[in-house]
């Protein structure tokens, strides 16, 4: 509805008047907060859902997410790369983290090693012993990430010498030579083998001889929705999702 000017009351003054009751009329914006979190690669598609549903349930809060190799996300935080929460595979990948950044860590999630290979296995490996079979292409992660050092131990346990053509740079890139028909087998974790669905087949690694993984999930600042992230995650809801994509608890 149009307003009329009240008699007496020049046009810059009513202007100005105008102005002043929009204002006290409108409604505050919603505050929003910014929540920066780096998770391991393995983490990508529970970590997208776990953000997913988190924002759902506290509007106003916005979760970035970054993905990559455990051993570059800490390198990234230790050369102050901003971020509020650092999800990593594995406790030992926290090791050479500056300990004066963490505010808090707590185990979240575990995981195990498994073979994937493509999903009509036409290298038929059913077994860790074939990936020491002469002429099998077998893809691993790089040793200085968590996936190559726990698949060496677990290497190492089975007395195995992997006929490994390739090295890559994370777990997700590992898993993607796989994917894509360039390697008859890779090692990856669980979760991943679960997260690719019909794309690979999964070849369990026996107990005896699998390297077991524990998660952390790390506070690296005082925010109080970086904290309600994490009470998230590590809360019945958020294990609920985890184990939905393969982890298992810590």
């Amino acid at each position: 509805m149009r307003r009329r000017r009240p008699r007496g009351l020049s046009p810059a003054a009513y202007g100005i008047v105008v102005l002043a009751l929009a204002a006290c009329g409108s409604p505050a914006a919603p505050a929003t907060d910014t929540v920066t979190v780096l998770a391991a690669a393995s983490l990508t598609e529970a970590f997208d859902q776990l953000s997913a549903d988190f924002t759902a349930d506290h509007p106003g809060v916005t979760v970035e997410l970054s993905y990559g190799s455990s051993a570059t996300l800490v390198q990234q935080v230790d050369h102050g790369a901003p971020a509020d929460v650092l999800a990593l595979a594995g406790e030992s990948a926290a090791d050479p983290l500056d300990r004066s950044a963490v505010r808090s860590s707590t185990p979240f999630a575990g995981n195990v090693l498994e073979i994937a290979v493509p999903s009509t296995n036409p290298a038929h490996v059913t077994g860790i012993g074939d990936l020491g079979r002469a002429g099998l292409k077998v893809v691993l992660c790089a040793p200085a990430v968590p996936c190559g050092h726990a698949a060496d131990a677990t290497f190492a346990k089975a007395g195995i010498i992997p006929s490994a053509v390739s090295r890559e740079v994370d777990v997700k890139a590992t898993l993607s030579k796989v994917r894509l028909g360039e390697a008859d087998a890779a090692v990856v974790y669980h979760s991943d083998v679960v997260a690719a669905g019909d794309a690979v087949t999964g070849v369990p690694i026996p107990e005896a001889v699998n390297t077991r993984l524990r998660y952390p999930i790390i506070t690296l600042t005082g925010d109080p929705s970086a904290q309600a992230f994490v009470d998230y995650v590590v809360g019945d809801r958020g294990q609920r999702t985890l184990r939905s994509f393969g982890f298992t608890s810590p």
